[in-house]
C-alpha cells in the first residue's frame, strides 16, 4: 500500500509545453465508485494496464493500491466501464525539482487541462510554476472518477 499525497491545479498557460520530458496516452475507466473509494483500470500507450484501488476522502491524501494486469483483460473490462472512458495524454514536466503530471484531456473532456503534483511535503506557493492556475485540490468535480461520471465542470469549460 502507498499513500497518495497530491495537489491538483487547472493550467492557465501553455508555457509548460516547452518543459515536457515524456508523455503517455492514457485510456482510463472506472469499474466501481462510491464515497471514499474507486476501482479503476488505466491503459498506457495501448501497451500496458494497471488496476488501481483508492480509499479515503481526504482532499490531499488517500490510500492507493496498484497492480499490473494483462492488457487483454483490461481491454475486455472496457465493457464494464461506468460512465465515460477518459482519454488523456499525460505529460511529465519538472519545475524546481518537482515532477508535475499535466493531463490534457481528449474526447468528451477536450479542453480540460489539469496538473497534478504528488509530493509528501507542502510546496510553498512561491515555488509553484507560473503556468499553474487555480488550485482545485479537494474539489471532487475535478477528480477523474467525477469526470468519468459527469463531464467537464462548468467553471473549467
Amino acid at each position: 500500500m502507498g499513500k497518495e499525497v497530491e495537489r491538483k491545479f487547472l493550467v492557465s498557460s501553455p508555457a509548460w509545453r516547452d518543459l515536457v520530458e515524456a508523455d503517455i496516452r492514457i485510456l482510463q475507466f472506472y469499474l466501481a465508485t462510491a464515497p471514499g473509494r474507486t476501482v479503476r483500470i488505466r491503459i498506457g500507450d495501448g501497451a500496458s494496464a494497471k488496476l488501481t484501488l483508492k480509499f479515503g476522502s481526504s482532499a490531499r491524501e488517500r490510500d492507493e493500491f496498484e497492480y499490473p494486469i494483462p492488457l487483454a483483460e483490461a481491454v475486455e473490462m472496457l465493457d464494464f466501464a461506468i460512465g465515460r472512458v477518459i482519454e488523456k495524454t499525460r505529460h511529465h514536466v519538472r519545475h524546481r525539482g518537482y515532477l508535475y503530471e499535466v493531463d490534457v484531456f481528449g474526447g468528451a473532456l477536450a479542453g480540460l487541462v489539469v496538473a497534478e503534483l504528488e509530493t509528501p511535503e507542502d510546496v510553498p506557493d512561491e515555488m509553484l510554476p507560473d503556468w499553474l492556475g487555480r488550485e482545485v485540490t479537494g474539489e471532487q468535480m475535478f477528480y477523474n472518477a467525477s469526470l468519468a461520471l459527469g463531464g467537464i465542470p462548468e467553471i473549467a469549460a
